[in-house]
């Protein structure tokens, strides 16, 4: 299960706490072992910590946040309760940015950290970057150019190769990672020191992107229809 996925996740599920049949449930224990995926989604196991009851309020002073890093306020509404204070609670202690797709994210991040979103442009701003993730847009900076540094053999696969750990790779033995395509693949492979080729498999992942091994050498290649394998040029090519 990818960051992005966990994260979209997560905010769906804040977003139908702050609406649900029971109203605005507020979690007062944010802990990653209430959660479990089921059939690759993201599931709350626990509500036992749950609030379905606005705190109630006189007035303004009655309804502030208290973390162990700083305090927030919301108001104090007409019918005596604190505004969509079980909402803020839960965007505040879900506040984590994931390592993944920081330079996307760390805008969101910082609004939900300071209380500046509320949960409906928190979800619709995640909602963007799964589009541009899936898509591809973020990509736009990479020339297409860059694939003129690798001979590309399409319908084969590679046989005796010789791995290299990367993170956050989806194989603990060696570097198998998702991209858009072969330019975002070609892009990463000359970022790694030991990468001389990669390999689109025939897999996806959740968001439709592909998956991509990269290696530091192979012995030979094997017929595979599913597969392309991209071969970085000697400098002399």
């Amino acid at each position: 299960m990818s960051d992005l996925q966990v994260c979209l996740d997560l905010v769906r599920l804040l977003h139908f706490l702050s609406r649900s049949p029971l109203g605005s449930i507020g979690l007062l224990d944010f802990q990653p072992q209430q959660f479990v995926t089921v059939s690759g989604e993201l599931k709350l196991t626990d509500l036992d910590d749950g609030s379905a009851e606005e705190t109630p309020c006189q007035t303004d002073a009655d309804c502030t946040l208290q973390f162990p890093q700083r305090n927030f306020s919301v108001a104090c509404s007409a019918q005596g309760s604190c505004e969509r204070l079980n909402e803020k609670r839960n965007i505040y202690n879900a506040y984590r940015p994931p390592p993944r797709l920081t330079h996307l994210v760390d805008h969101i991040m910082n609004s939900t950290g300071e209380l500046k979103a509320d949960v409906n442009q928190t979800l619709e701003a995640f909602e963007h970057i799964l589009h541009l993730y899936e898509s591809g847009l973020h990509l736009d900076d990479i020339p297409a150019s860059i694939l003129r540094d690798y001979t590309v053999m399409r319908g084969m696969g590679t046989s005796g190769a010789v791995e290299y750990r990367c993170w956050p790779s989806y194989s603990q033995q060696g570097c198998l990672l998702s991209v858009h395509g072969a330019k975002e693949a070609a892009h990463i492979c000359n970022s790694h020191s030991q990468c001389n080729s990669f390999t689109l498999t025939g897999q996806k992942t959740w968001t439709g992107r592909l998956l991509a091994s990269f290696k530091s050498n192979f012995s030979h290649l094997v017929p595979d229809e599913t597969s392309e394998v991209y071969v970085k040029k000697s400098p002399s090519s």
